[in-house]
């Protein structure tokens, strides 16, 4: 069902992209608009840096918000875009090996943390503690988004099978965002999500850190597309976000720009 309903949702993002037709060379090169593919985790600074971007350039940035994966089929069924930033630079890389990424750079960077009930009701200390029998556990989908590629990578590394996730596992996710509303709707026990996305929930959950030396850390880079209509403007989009000003804006909303030590 979890697949069915993907490929629904992949099929529906093409038809309203409007599997526009045009080669790069037939697209006006002077146009001042920009498609930025952007995973959902980093909707809030991206938010921003693209409305004083767009400020800034007299420019329009449209803005689509998806699970990595999705957006990455997306990108490989349309053949249109400017930029491409999932949350994780695995995805960009993918691209790249396809021929689809023009240059990148680093932006900020994700860690993975456990988010539980406000107070901690089921005293979730450590990664074992989320297979205790009748936890309600929610992850993202590793066929959608980054997190939960980066779960499952997390679990192999501390020798948790995913037949044991499995038997407490409530709930998946096409993005990190669907997990925090879960802790916040009170439907779930504890979920993984970035550590940036659980301070936004910090009024409704707890968060449990996962230790550096077990942890798989996602480094977030963002990049130019091969399908760009505008190089040149896409490229100072780039540099815009990965500036000092640009850190500063991932900065106030707790993304870090610096990976954790």
């Amino acid at each position: 069902m979890k697949t069915l309903a993907l490929r629904t949702i992949l099929a529906i993002a093409v038809l309203l992209s409007g599997c526009n037709s045009e080669t790069p060379e037939e697209s006006d090169a002077g146009t001042n608009e920009l498609l930025l593919y952007c995973g959902a985790g980093i909707r809030p600074p991206v938010e921003q840096i693209a409305e004083t971007f767009e400020r800034e350039h007299s420019v329009k940035v449209v803005t689509d918000y998806a699970g990595s994966e999705v957006l990455l089929s997306k990108i490989k069924l349309a053949r249109r875009g400017d930029l491409y930033m999932p949350g994780d630079k695995h995805y960009v890389d993918q691209a790249a090996a396809e021929g689809m990424i023009l240059s990148q750079q680093s932006a900020c960077y994700f860690v993975p943390t456990i988010l539980v009930q406000e107070g901690n009701p089921e005293n979730i200390v450590e990664l074992k503690d989320l297979l205790r029998p009748g936890l309600k556990l929610g992850i993202g989908d590793a066929k959608a988004c980054a997190i939960g590629r980066r779960t499952k990578q997390i679990f192999a590394r501390n020798g948790i099978a995913w037949e044991d996730v499995e038997k407490n596992l409530a709930f998946q996710s096409l993005t990190v965002n669907e997990l925090g509303m879960q802790i916040q709707a009170g439907s779930l026990d504890a979920v993984i999500v970035w550590d940036a996305i659980a301070r936004y929930y910090s009024d409704h959950g707890t968060e449990v850190p996962i230790p550096v030396e077990k942890n798989v850390i996602s480094t977030v880079n963002v990049g130019v597309l091969t399908f760009t209509r505008n190089r040149s403007l896409a490229e100072k989009f780039v540099e815009f976000a990965v500036s000092e000003r640009g850190r500063e804006i991932f900065s106030q909303h707790n993304y870090r720009t610096e990976p954790p030590q």
